[in-house]
């Protein structure tokens, strides 16, 4: 058994004395705690300064200091909003999903009571429908819509928007209603209100028309 540390009968505590190679296996630990404190102080101060717009922002990740914020990505227009090459692109990967996913999952026949037309991307309003119906499909794909996302998508965008692309009395009612008879026709619009088409024939008398002229 250790011996048993009596006190002095004077009742003072003597110092501890330790061996020499214990205070120095004490010296590099502190030491150490102090470096490891020290750089976990630098670290911080670089997330401090960092930008608040970061590239990895989306992924939950600190951006890092000189770096440059990057710009958020566009949110998605309506394809008949956009014009010229961005338009044609918008269009070309509507038509791969379309062709490629939505007539070939969701097609059901041709008939007079569903026409389609193989020349949809010719009406606007289709393409607008579509468009937009595959716009909420990537939305409601995406993992953040949750395990009912795609149900949501069938219940309040899928039917419906079939439904008005493909009725009996719709934009392509006048196409194809028969699978071995292709056809294609444009139905022609309303033609503009009263009021908008008095309004066009009154412009050049007041922008200088010849009753302006003349005074």
């Amino acid at each position: 058994m250790p011996e048993s540390i009596i006190p002095p009968e004077d009742g003072a505590t003597e110092p501890v004395r330790l061996p020499e190679s214990d205070l120095e296996s004490i010296e590099a630990s502190v030491r150490k705690l102090l470096d490891q404190s020290a750089e976990q102080a630098r670290q911080l101060d670089i997330l401090a300064s960092a930008p608040e717009t970061s590239p990895f922002g989306a992924f939950g990740m600190p951006g890092f200091a000189g770096m440059p914020p990057q710009p958020a990505p566009a949110e998605p227009r309506p394809i008949l909003e956009l014009e010229g090459e961005e338009y044609e692109d918008e269009l070309d990967a509507l038509s791969d999903w379309v062709d490629d996913f939505l007539i070939r999952v969701y097609g059901a026949e041709v008939t007079t009571a569903a026409p389609w037309c193989e020349q949809w991307q010719e009406h606007d309003d289709v393409v607008a429908w579509l468009h937009a119906l595959w716009l909420a499909y990537q939305q409601h794909k995406d993992p953040e819509a949750g395990p009912a996302g795609l149900f949501v998508w069938h219940r309040d965008f899928l039917t419906h928007a079939m439904a008005a692309i493909r009725a009996p009395g719709g934009p392509l009612s006048a196409c194809m209603t028969d699978p071995d008879r292709p056809a294609h026709r444009l139905l022609p619009g309303p033609k503009p209100s009263i009021r908008s088409s008095s309004s066009a024939a009154e412009e050049p008398e007041e922008n200088g028309g010849p009753d302006w002229a003349a005074g």
